[in-house]
């Protein structure tokens, strides 16, 4: 029987639910090689449209416990800034992570992301995809304050 771990993170940030959202998760294919090639190395369109059911693939960079991603979105309200995907790495049977912004009275959100992984042996992989996850959002958090336009 495979082994089942967990983490949860919540982030706050200056930048709106929206904008971050959409950087975060509906452009990260394309943000990551710029802003985090030590996590991704680059990304490639598999299948869909950009909502549910898409699925891309990544070369991960040596931040990141795995060598390829395969990331399917399972489900998109772009409008609640909230989705949920799975993800299939060398190394790693499934994860799934759910992923939820919230806006906060200052203009600024918080998000808050829940990862599970099936099959994952060793709690430092999982730290380390926790680590992965939080330098994600905030170096998407630099570029959107570095970049007032983007993602508007």
């Amino acid at each position: 029987m495979a082994s089942t771990n967990s983490w949860t993170l919540e982030l706050e940030s200056k930048v709106s639910a929206l904008r971050k959202f959409r950087a975060c998760v509906m452009d990260w294919h394309t943000l990551a090689p710029k802003l985090a090639p030590h996590v991704i190395d680059n990304a490639h369109h598999v299948e869909g449209d950009g909502g549910t059911g898409t699925v891309r693939h990544y070369n991960c960079g040596s931040a990141v416990p795995f060598n390829t991603m395969k990331k399917k979105v399972e489900f998109l309200d772009v409008d609640k800034c909230e989705c949920k995907y799975t993800i299939e790495c060398d190394g790693v049977e499934t994860s799934t992570w759910n992923i939820k912004m919230k806006p906060t009275a200052n203009g600024g959100s918080v998000a808050k992301v829940e990862c599970t992984s099936k099959g994952v042996q060793a709690n430092d992989m999982m730290l380390k995809a926790k680590e992965s996850a939080a330098e994600m959002f905030k170096s998407v958090e630099a570029y959107l304050i570095a970049n007032p336009n983007a993602y508007n």
